[in-house]
């Protein structure tokens, strides 16, 4: 280290490495509160990192699609090289995958864990006027919630039977690497580009909801 002191990022690296590893959820959310972090902050600022992670996933599926093309409509060349593109690009698919899952539940532990503390910080409001306002803020940030959790799910449900049958070509071609082969596979390309487009398009729609979400929580 250059100095004494951690950066931001680092300690707020060592402060997630520690929430996970401990589940010390309270010393973690105390924490980022010095840091000027409330939890709204924080459920906003996971928010935006399951959409920039669905938004990469959607070039890596289309880039997938476009390597089983290129295999399916294979004219001569390395073969073999090829082959090695498309294993790559569902490799990348593979990993961004898990990496929306995980990220998608920081955002439901994050957004629980908010809800709950507005709840129960309502029953502190002697002001009834104000109690009521914070009762329909709350119910309004919840019908919000709701709506985006379920695009978000849907979308990343969406991304398992494609990784199922790129797994599956992967898998095929590794051991049929000739034109035989390459023939078999050409019949799959209608069906799973199909399953992209739907993807593609439950992704786009998690985006949106993604976007409404930060605008206006």
């Amino acid at each position: 280290m250059r100095s004494g002191r951690l950066t931001i990022p680092y300690l707020l690296l060592g402060l997630s490495l520690i929430m996970i590893a401990g589940g010390c959820s309270t010393a973690y959310y105390s924490a980022m509160e010095k840091l000027g972090k409330e939890k709204r902050h924080l459920l906003k600022d996971n928010v935006e990192d399951v959409r920039d992670s669905q938004t990469k996933a959607q070039e890596e599926f289309k880039d997938a699609l476009t390597r089983i093309k290129e295999i399916t409509g294979f004219d001569g060349g390395d073969l073999e090289a090829v082959y090695k593109k498309l294993k790559s690009s569902y490799e990348d698919c593979d990993a961004r995958a898990a990496q929306i899952e995980k990220r998608i539940a920081g955002v439901e532990t994050v957004a629980s864990d908010l809800f709950t503390e507005w709840e129960t910080e309502i029953k502190q409001i002697n002001d009834k006027r104000l109690q009521t306002s914070s009762k329909s803020s709350l119910a309004e940030a919840r019908a919000k919630y709701r709506k985006l959790s379920a695009a978000m799910n849907q979308s990343t449900r969406g991304m398992y039977p494609v990784l199922g049958k790129l797994n599956d070509y992967v898998l095929y071609l590794k051991h049929n690497l000739n034109a035989r082969a390459v023939g078999a596979l050409g019949s799959e390309v209608v069906s799973i580009e199909k399953e992209v487009t739907d993807l593609i398009a439950d992704m786009n729609r998690s985006i949106k909801e993604a976007d409404n979400f930060i605008k206006t929580f």
